[in-house]
């Protein structure tokens, strides 16, 4: 059992035994007790008593008159009646310091008037018992039987009542209870005596029954004890001024004392951590070093070691760094791994290429992490172009091998640029730039490794230049739209257009699409330009709307890149787009690649449903070039399936290769989507698609793109898109291969 449950059993047992004492009271009161003497007396020890308590100076002693109120009760009225008012008196004076802020735990105050109660009945057991072996006649007339009594009283009552609190203190503090009586119980000895003499004095001044004594024995005390309290109360004041000037003197002294021993240590310390702190330095020396030049994820080389090698390459001449190598790596849609699987995933992949290509290099080697994606090699010593060539078809083979992370499966791919050391380099950036243009050229024609020439710089320098005045082409006026006609295979009905950009440069004349385009998507100018041109080919759909009543379900169709399909403004552009024409929205069709929609499949379902929600049509454009997966093809809310050229193209002129054609109709009306061909060029072509059961098509055999006021003039002359091939509309496949409208990716 421990301390805290023994000390409440401890209390519940003594509140127990004060209980039954104080029912034996209630039982053996003297009817004497119901008068107004008794009830002053009562009233006196509610009071009166808690008031008379005296704190001695220095001392923890508290000198009280209270227990003299139950002296009294016992001469006059009997024991039962002073252990009532024991009981009264505690309570009374438990509530009045309390009421001072004095505080007490729980179950204290019962346990106070308990064992007030307690050594009250012991003491007054004890004193019946004596004299009634000793066979005396006590007569408190006598004062030497008052005194007797009195003395008597009070030693048993106090040796009971600091028995008590002793122990409970024991059970509480885990103190001998020997010594807590020694130490705190013992001094509480002049309680008891000053209240048995007090009881003496009043009791002797009321057996006089001489008002004059009286009278002056009250006065005399009351003198006594408002001085005495007064007297006590400066001392205690000037007792406290002069404990609280030593404190602060001692306190001072202590801090100096500690100061001193604090400054001896702090030397100490300073001393033996000097000594720790050299061979430190040298430590975070090395550390540093290392951080500045590696890199934090992959424990790498970083860029500014790889500046610092380079640096060293060409301070030494060309003479022997002309058999050094760079190749720069980018890691090819890092940030699709990133978005769908975490950055977790995407960090620990990175750690897994670094070592790769430690693994995979040899000592001579440097490999360096320039940041995110992109990591760059020096290959030293090699003999020739086709030596560096293979040492980044080895790279390129490790690094496309596929990762296991987490139960993951995780495929990535890479694009490398080469550049060897040239005179022509006088920085180590000239040289990152060369291989940099190496691996934009490898990543512009989809392949894994391309070698820096001259020849890149140039097309890259014009790239630059191209982008540069792309930025400005809208202002300018440059950007121009060509349509072509959407034609329905079954009657040569015509449904609509699908618009086309063509960019008249100012200086250049005409620059293919193939070649801005891709400049666009790079540079993010893809979304401002998109959104021109919703809004011209809304205009200008809704107004050849007018032109006569068969046109009014004319629709258009503009291609949407993958990078807009990403941005939420895409809603918003179209919604506002359709607002300004006036156009309804089921006239407005949006052709998305596969590939562009699998990039981030849950976005573009979102983003594709809104869309839907504004009422325009949905079509996937290039279908059969990309990667589209069936799980995700279902839940895309399309209309329409585009088929590639490519698969047109196939087919013969007695209808051979048409296989993957019928699949792809199959599907799409398994899908319940209506078809798109386009790259129509034959009429062996044409004819498969309408045996097919294909909806629509569009191509070279019924139109080439024109521009907006030719496409308008055959509008009015109400012209028959299936009619045989005519000088105006119909080309050879080498015109095609060269009029920059065939393919996808040149327009939008």
């Amino acid at each position: 059992m421990n301390q805290e449950r023994l000390s409440k059993f401890y209390k519940l047992a003594v509140i127990f035994v004060g209980g039954l004492c104080l029912a034996w009271t209630f039982f053996n009161l003297p009817k004497i007790v119901f008068s107004w003497d008794f009830l002053l007396l009562l009233v006196f020890a509610l009071l009166v008593t808690p008031r008379m308590s005296i704190a001695l100076p220095r001392s923890k002693f508290i000198l009280s008159f209270s227990d003299s109120v139950i002296f009294l009760a016992f001469i006059f009225y009997g024991g039962a009646a002073a252990v009532l008012l024991a009981a009264i008196e505690v309570a009374a004076n438990c509530f009045y310091l309390r009421k001072k802020g004095i505080a007490f735990g729980k179950m204290m105050i019962f346990s106070n008037v308990a064992i007030s109660v307690i050594s009250t009945a012991v003491s007054f057991a004890a004193w019946s018992a004596l004299t009634s072996f000793l066979n005396l006649d006590v007569k408190f007339t006598l004062t030497s039987d008052l005194i007797a009594a009195l003395g008597f009283l009070a030693v048993v009552q106090f040796f009971t009542s600091s028995s008590l609190v002793a122990c409970l203190s024991s059970m509480i503090t885990a103190d001998s209870s020997w010594q807590i009586w020694k130490r705190d119980c013992f001094a509480s000895s002049m309680t008891y005596i000053a209240g048995a003499s007090l009881a003496f004095i009043v009791y002797k001044v009321i057996e006089s029954a001489n008002f004059l004594t009286t009278a002056l024995v009250v006065s005399v005390m009351g003198i006594v004890y408002v001085n005495y309290r007064r007297t006590v109360k400066e001392i205690n004041k000037s007792i406290a001024q002069a404990e609280q000037a030593d404190r602060e003197k001692n306190a001072v002294v202590e801090w100096k004392a500690q100061e001193v021993k604090h400054h001896a240590a702090e030397l100490e310390r300073l001393l033996l951590k000097e000594e720790q702190i050299n061979e430190a330095l040298m430590q975070s020396k090395t550390a540093l070093e290392h951080a500045a030049y590696h890199d934090f994820l992959t424990d790498l080389p970083n860029r500014t070691y790889l500046v610092e090698r380079l640096n060293l390459l060409i301070e030494i001449g060309i003479e022997i760094s002309h058999k050094y190598y760079v190749l720069f790596l980018d890691l090819k849609r890092f940030k699709s791994i990133n978005d769908r699987l975490g950055h977790n995933v995407g960090d620990r992949i990175l750690k897994l290429v670094g070592k790769r290509l430690v693994r995979l290099l040899r000592k001579e080697d440097t490999v360096a992490r320039l940041g995110g994606d992109e990591f760059a090699i020096i290959l030293n010593d090699l003999a020739s172009v086709e030596e560096a060539e293979w040492f980044a078809a080895r790279v390129y083979e490790k690094l496309t091998q596929p990762f296991f992370i987490s139960g993951n499966t995780v495929f990535s791919d890479l694009h490398i640029g080469i550049a060897p050391f040239d005179a022509e380099h006088h920085k180590p950036e000239d040289i990152l730039r060369d291989a940099d243009i190496a691996m934009h050229h490898a990543k512009d024609n989809s392949v894994g490794t391309a070698v820096f020439d001259k020849k890149l710089r140039a097309l890259y320098l014009e790239k630059i230049s191209l982008e540069a005045d792309l930025r400005f082409a809208i202002e300018r006026g440059e950007l121009s739209m060509h349509y072509q006609p959407l034609i329905t295979l079954k009657d040569g009905g015509l449904m609509g257009f699908e618009a086309l950009l063509r960019w008249n440069h100012s200086k250049k004349g005409m620059i293919p699409p193939t070649q801005f385009i891709p400049i666009a998507e790079v540079s993010g100018l893809i979304i401002p330009i998109t959104k021109w041109i919703l809004g011209e080919t809304c205009w200008q759909i809704a107004e050849w709307q007018q032109l006569a009543a068969s046109y009014s379900d004319l629709l258009v169709s503009v291609n949407i890149s993958g990078k807009h399909l990403t941005d939420e403004s895409l809603v918003d552009d179209v919604r506002q787009a359709l607002e300004n024409s006036n156009l309804s929205p089921s006239s407005l069709k949006l052709e998305i690649t596969e590939s562009a929609t699998m990039d981030n499949p849950e976005q573009s379902i979102q983003i594709l449903h809104n869309l839907k929600k504004l009422g325009v049509q949905l079509s996937i454009d290039d279908f059969g070039t990309g990667y589209s997966s069936l799980s995700y093809l279902h839940r895309l809310p399309f209309d329409a399936l585009k088929i590639d050229r490519s698969f047109v193209s196939e087919v013969g002129e007695r209808g051979e290769n048409s296989e993957i054609l019928q699949t792809i109709v199959s599907l799409a009306k398994n899908l319940r989507m209506r078809t798109f061909a386009e790259g129509i060029e034959t009429e062996a072509q044409l004819a498969v698609l309408q045996n097919l059961g294909c909806d629509y098509g569009q191509g070279y055999l019924m139109s080439k793109p024109l521009p907006t006021f030719q496409m308008e003039k055959l509008l009015y002359q109400n012209h028959n898109w299936l009619s045989a091939a005519e000088t105006e509309t119909s080309a050879s496949p080498n015109d095609a291969a060269t009029s920059f409208s065939s393919t996808k990716s040149e327009s939008i």
